[in-house]
């Protein structure tokens, strides 16, 4: 439990970072050819890793239907809407939003995958993490819920594919883990890089250096390091848990901007953060099985 929820750490670690160089790409990339962009760079770099460690890509079909289920629900959709949304949503709504996925997963995950049924604490346990979100960014993040109502509706449509994502992946018949992974980026880069060239025609742009820093940064650690782990966990612990990542992503996201945005460090993230640690120990909570008489 200990080694998993460390991984758990690092999955939510990567992942937050991708916030902050969201808001730094989309100054000068638009958010498709960002998305893009950054599948691209990591389906180059897990290919030739994979091929590096003499697994080579999956062989079989219906393997390579769930990559492209994955790649488009995991990787394309959701970072273009987040994209999308993160232009005019400020940060501490958009984690409120992303919030919603949790719930959604242990709900999927109840009628859609074997040994990770709902139960009172789980459901406990998640209410909980999200309470925590809210005293991490404070009741007035939740006051601005309503007001660009499209854009939120994007970030929440993203975690929501999210949702399905973890779902998918634990459904997903078994193979090489790093083949896998390359596998849901390499179709992800199929389906997205074309419409980046259609609709932004991305050779008129002129992006900045920090903008394909961030580009770079977005495609190796939370797209291409990230998926590995992804893939890693939900095997291992389950959908649910993979899915309470996203209560200490805005955790560390605020930790990222203390780091290197020069933001102030809230009084109130530690407090958020134990709630939150609360909850994710109470989803974890198995019932014993009663004992024959």
């Amino acid at each position: 439990m200990l080694r998993h929820s460390l991984m758990l750490f690092v999955l939510a670690v990567v992942w937050s970072g991708s916030f902050p160089a969201i808001k730094v790409g989309v100054e000068t990339i638009p958010p498709l050819t960002l998305t893009a962009g950054r599948i691209l760079i990591a389906a180059l770099v897990l290919t030739a890793f994979t091929f590096i460690r003499g697994d080579g890509l999956p062989r079989v079909r219906r393997v390579w239907v769930y990559c492209l289920l994955i790649g488009i629900l995991g990787n394309g959709l959701p970072f273009t809407l987040i994209n999308w949304g993160e232009e005019y949503v400020d940060s501490g709504q958009a984690a409120i939003l992303m919030a919603v996925m949790p719930l959604v997963t242990i709900v999927l995950a109840h009628f859609f995958t074997k040994g990770d049924r709902l139960s009172p604490l789980k459901v406990m346990g998640v209410v909980i993490g999200f309470t925590g979100v809210v005293v991490l960014v404070g009741p007035e993040a939740v006051k601005g819920l309503g007001g660009d109502v499209w854009r939120q509706l994007a970030i929440s449509g993203g975690a929501v594919c999210y949702s399905l994502t973890v779902i998918l992946t634990r459904n997903m018949p078994p193979s090489p883990l790093i083949a896998r992974s390359a596998g849901v980026v390499i179709m992800g880069a199929l389906v997205m890089t074309p419409a980046a060239l259609i609709v932004d025609r991305p050779w008129a742009l002129e992006p900045n250096t920090d903008g394909l820093l961030a580009m770079v940064f977005l495609g190796l650690f939370p797209t291409a390091l990230a998926t590995i782990v992804l893939f890693h966990l939900v095997q291992l612990r389950g959908a649910s848990f993979v899915a309470y990542s996203n209560y200490l992503i805005p955790v560390f996201a605020v930790m990222w901007g203390a780091a290197f945005l020069d933001e102030a460090l809230s009084p109130q993230t530690g407090t958020a953060l134990l709630v939150i640690l609360a909850g994710l120990v109470l989803t974890q909570v198995r019932k014993r099985p009663s004992s024959g008489s």
